[in-house]
């Protein structure tokens, strides 16, 4: 009983706060209004207090540009997770686009929409995120290229990094801040979560994303840790798997930690 009101609640309160915030969103980027970022951050801290999330916050975002933050990834609610506390865009795999209302809202935030299987895309699908960063956005990556499950940090991708590359190279900037970022879930209901929890909040490979939704919805009382780390700078002499392989290490780390010592 308890489980159905709250996902009533969680729904409706959703729908309201999506239809007044979707269309302020719109008009802020066709007026090319300079904080159209706040207005994704309001909606996102609506959402998770609907679903019955708290966020908590090791460290934070690096105040420098260029910025790209390395992300693990565990479950769609990590964008939530991150959009709340920060104004960022994210990098998301292309099929998102045409999901349902998410598509939508994640153009609304201007999400970059990438092939990774089509490696022949790579360097424009590079080049696009390079062009964002230069300009000043922070960019959201899920260095896994997937989703894990939880418990750890699967290998960090290599190709996406060499967005910071293209960004120095055509000259648009001249080093740019990687800054890796550790999401954990480390509570149910106040609780420590153990393994066997985790399944309830990780979203793996082509799972259906609704039923996921509503088991969401129904339990609540779900705590995330993000442990932003130490931001370091890419040069047009930094190889890009040593990139890699550096912000994979750290988010290892603060990912341990997490789970080890929850906030």
């Amino acid at each position: 009983m308890i489980g159905a009101l709250r996902t009533i609640f969680a729904l409706a309160m959703f729908s309201s706060v999506t239809l007044v915030l979707a269309p302020v969103q719109y008009l802020a980027l066709k007026l090319g209004h300079p904080h159209y970022a706040l207005t994704p951050m309001i909606w996102h801290r609506m959402v998770l207090k609907a679903l019955g999330f708290r966020v908590r916050v090791r460290g934070s975002m690096s105040d420098e540009r260029p910025l790209m933050i390395a992300a693990n990834h565990v479950s769609w609610t990590d964008i939530m997770a991150i959009g709340s506390v920060a104004q960022v865009s994210f990098i998301a795999k292309s099929e998102t686009a045409g999901w349902p209302m998410i598509g939508t809202l994640a153009r609304l935030q201007r999400t970059v929409f990438v092939e990774r299987e089509r490696k022949r895309k790579s360097g424009e699908q590079a080049s696009e995120i390079g062009r964002r960063l230069a300009s000043g956005d922070a960019m959201v990556l899920f260095a896994e290229g997937s989703t894990s499950d939880g418990n750890m940090v699967i290998p960090f991708k290599s190709t996406l990094f060499g967005a910071a590359k293209v960004a120095i190279d055509e000259g648009a900037a001249e080093r740019v801040v990687i800054q890796p970022l550790a999401i954990a879930y480390t509570r149910l209901h106040g609780m420590p979560m153990q393994r066997i929890h985790m399944p309830l909040v990780t979203w793996i490979g082509d799972a259906d994303l609704v039923p996921h939704m509503r088991t969401l919805l129904k339990e609540g009382g779900i705590d995330i840790e993000l442990h932003f780390g130490e931001p370091f700078e890419v040069t047009a002499a930094t190889n890009r798997k040593d990139v890699s392989g550096k912000a994979e290490r750290q988010v290892r780390e603060l990912h341990v930690q997490a789970l080890r010592k929850p906030v």
